[in-house]
């Protein structure tokens, strides 16, 4: 294993030192700080970037040829960091722990350091890590007018309020399929310059959200549903996604069942687990949002989009359309139509 040992007073300068030991070369954008390495030592990014008041997204994209170890120092830059594997896995544990702590994908992790200990974060050798780090230096975020920690349940209270780093914490939480979908987004925005970044943040923000919700319903005993396993509620995500990309095939529960080798019973379990609505609700709550942005975007008429989208009968399409956004598709399609002035 090839230990990478990081005393950094920031962010950046922690990119600088892994260079330092993986090559690569770093380049700066619009306050995006990417280093990008392609060599027998690793293939990928890692990219930071800073926002206000303390908070900054330091994003891996990469793989490496051995087994790493990053030594963290804590010392004066040492934030709250909240992780989150999209993709691959890897290993935390902090100095005071004999044995590390698996993270697997889709698991969450908060942790954060005393002053003086060390964290050590060991990525597996030939796989895709695609980690998000969410950072928060805690006297700059405090200093945030409308930041109001109060509302957060004890512990993460504790946490928020210790700037003098006198404590360590970590929380090592379940499955998060949700979590997925925000930190996928990351990747997938266009833009660029000042309206990129502003992207990021926003998103950033929200997978925030969801580590203290996740957090708070943890502290609650909230549990996972007790009929699926973590392989079983990956693979309803999955059926999910294939719902989405194509909307307008015939999905009948005995067929998704088929599908998945899931039961009937462990399929609403889950979709009402990871999504809040049945099967059917799921796949009606899909195909109504698709055919909005049909009407939005495209030239199709109402009865094309009702085909499209897999449904049979127009009146009970404009019927749950109705019902879901208070308006008719021909009332929605006739506010889009803007007057062109003379």
């Amino acid at each position: 294993m090839t230990e990478i040992e990081i005393i950094a007073d920031n962010t950046k300068e922690v990119l600088q030192e892994i260079q330092n030991h993986i090559g690569g070369t770093i380049e700066e954008k619009w306050s995006e700080c990417c280093l990008t390495v392609s060599n027998d030592k690793a293939n990928g990014t890692i990219r930071f970037i800073p926002f206000d008041w303390g908070v900054s997204l330091l994003d891996y994209n990469i793989t490496f040829s051995n087994n790493i170890c990053l030594k963290i120092h804590a010392s004066n830059f040492n934030p709250i960091r909240f992780v989150y594997p999209l993709s691959g896995n890897f290993t935390h544990k902090f100095d005071v722990d004999k044995q590390g702590e698996d993270i697997e994908q889709f698991q969450s992790l908060i942790y954060t350091n005393k002053t003086g200990g060390i964290n050590y974060l060991e990525f597996p050798k030939g796989v895709n890590l695609k980690i998000n780090v969410i950072q928060i230096v805690r006297k700059q975020f405090l200093k945030k007018r409308t930041t109001n920690i109060s509302t957060l349940n004890k512990k993460l209270y504790e946490i928020f309020v210790d700037t003098d780093h006198e404590n360590r914490y970590r929380h090592y939480g379940t499955l998060n399929l949700k979590m997925a979908d925000h930190v996928k987004r990351l990747w997938k925005i266009k833009t660029k310059g000042m309206v990129k970044i502003l992207n990021i943040e926003a998103i950033v923000y929200e997978i925030l959200t969801l580590h203290i919700q996740q957090h708070n319903k943890l502290q609650q005993g909230i549990p996972l549903p007790t009929s699926l396993i973590k392989s079983e509620l990956i693979t309803i995500r999955r059926l999910a996604e294939a719902i989405l990309k194509n909307p307008s095939k015939d999905y009948s529960l005995e067929y998704l069942a088929s599908e998945s080798g899931l039961s009937q019973a462990k399929l609403q379990d889950g979709f009402k687990f990871l999504f809040k609505r049945t099967v059917t609700e799921y796949i009606r709550h899909v195909r109504l949002e698709v055919a909005r942005d049909l009407i939005s975007t495209t030239d199709l008429n109402i009865s094309q989009i009702v085909y499209t989208i897999g449904f049979t009968s127009r009146s009970y399409f404009s019927k749950i359309f109705k019902e879901k956004y208070n308006i008719t598709p021909n009332e929605f399609k006739k506010q889009l139509v803007v007057p062109v002035a003379v």
